[in-house]
């Protein structure tokens, strides 16, 4: 059974094609309505902020997976660790070594570490 998150991030994809919409509709009511343009530029600038937004959701997204198989690969070397050293395997500690050695070799995402 593949693992499901215990939450679902927004599809951004759709969050875009919203904020395109919204634009949209706030640019015809603005010119529709002009005494109300002190109001129509304050949405304006809360939309504006909505790109820059969905690109650090997508970056946190890439940072988190990363990091979740970095995780993943830390716990699978200490497993394999304690499962050699329990059947007397001399250099039990070589799957640890290795996988640290490899994930100081792996790139990190920007910011990120492990």
């Amino acid at each position: 059974m593949p693992y499901r998150h215990p939450y679902t991030g927004p599809d951004l994809q759709e969050v875009v094609h919203r904020h395109r919409t919204a634009e949209q509709l706030i640019a015809t009511f603005a010119r529709s309505t002009p005494a109300l343009s002190d109001l129509w530029q304050d949405v304006t600038a809360a939309l504006h902020d909505i790109p820059t937004l969905v690109q650090e959701t997508r970056r946190l997204r890439r940072e988190v997976t990363t990091l979740r198989l970095s995780r993943a690969n830390y716990l699978a070397a200490i497993n394999a660790t304690l499962n050699a050293h329990a059947d007397g395997e001399p250099n039990a500690l070589a799957y640890l070594r290795d996988e640290l050695a490899d994930q100081a070799r792996t790139p990190r995402p920007e910011g990120g570490r492990a």
